[in-house]
């Protein structure tokens, strides 16, 4: 089993004013701690290990302090964003096979969504898992060639418990990363190529169905502060006090629950996506480019599944 390279670098972060509400420790450093990937992204803290994708690698790397990356998922359908269900399972976005799995045996894959009615899905990019047993996933085309038969649109959608996909958005061009408040009331959504964090009000439940209503826009990322710098909105996830932390331009982009901006942390290469890890869950993870970066703050990270797990 090949082991990638461990490289415990530190990067300084830039010069910034130090806001006083940040939950970035004063002096905090990034730290690269593997690289020699083409492209992660996807990542979710799971037994002890942070688990990311490779997205053109076709691999999911299990990542610890002493092991380094090894593989754990090979091949893995070229996933994206990986989640956990109630039962600890590996939910996978997965662009090369355009449909959301489960990992149900180390290889034993059990397809959860491919089609929306009776087309094929673009190629399932991020998903959130609601407590109730809900998946909400955002569906860009990133994983398909121009010439694959395509939806036409870019869609934001839930998937029930029992196998039903209903469509919630498509007005958003690139829909990319996706999570949930910590109330369950709101769904957050990047729109990635242009910069832009959208939140809307998640109404219903699995009895009445679900609708988004409200959506309006909480930030445009990479301004001011780095308003020349090139990239992204991507994955995001949130911590115990209801904070946002976006993949960005720059790196993280830290808000508040209402869109104002806190911190930002700078990462080099491409950043993509970043998830809570560590048994304390104060180690933020961020994948980004060919690399595996870390650093740890002021805070706690959200439970995956907030109202199953003592919220």
């Amino acid at each position: 089993m090949r082991t990638l390279l461990l490289a415990c670098a530190l990067v300084a972060l830039p010069a910034l004013a130090q806001p006083t509400n940040s939950p970035v420790p004063e002096g905090a450093e990034v730290q690269r701690v593997a690289s020699g990937f083409q492209f992660v992204e996807g990542p979710v803290w799971k037994d002890g290990a942070l688990l990311f994708s490779d997205i053109p690698g076709n691999t999911v790397y299990a990542y610890t302090d002493a092991d380094g990356a090894t593989p754990y998922l090979h091949p893995s359908g070229n996933s994206n964003g990986l989640a956990l269900d109630a039962e600890g399972r590996l939910l996978l976005a997965q662009h090369g096979r355009r449909q959301l799995a489960r990992l149900d045996a180390p290889h034993v894959q059990t397809t959860l969504a491919g089609r929306y009615g009776d087309e094929r899905l673009n190629s399932p990019n991020d998903l959130a898992v609601h407590s109730d047993g809900s998946v909400f996933f955002t569906d860009p085309p990133y994983g398909v060639t121009p010439t694959d038969p395509q939806l036409g649109f870019s869609g934001v959608y839930h998937l029930a418990p029992d196998g039903t996909v209903t469509l919630l958005d498509a007005a958003l061009h690139r829909p990319n990363g996706i999570a949930l408040s910590l109330d369950e009331r709101t769904l957050y959504v990047t729109n990635s190529e242009t910069r832009q964090l959208f939140a809307s009000d998640l109404d219903g439940d699995l009895d009445t169905g679900y609708a988004l209503t409200r959506m309006r826009e909480l930030a445009t990322l990479g301004a001011p502060t780095f308003a020349e710098a090139e990239g992204y909105t991507d994955g995001l996830k949130l911590d115990t006090e209801g904070r946002l932390y976006v993949t960005s331009p720059i790196g993280v982009s830290i808000l508040a629950p209402d869109g104002t901006l806190i911190d930002e942390i700078a990462v080099p290469e491409q950043t993509t996506n970043c998830a809570w890890g560590d048994d304390d869950r104060r180690t933020l993870y961020v994948t980004s480019g060919t690399s595996l970066y870390r650093i740890r703050l002021n805070a706690t990270g959200a439970p995956v599944l907030g109202k199953q797990n003592g919220k």
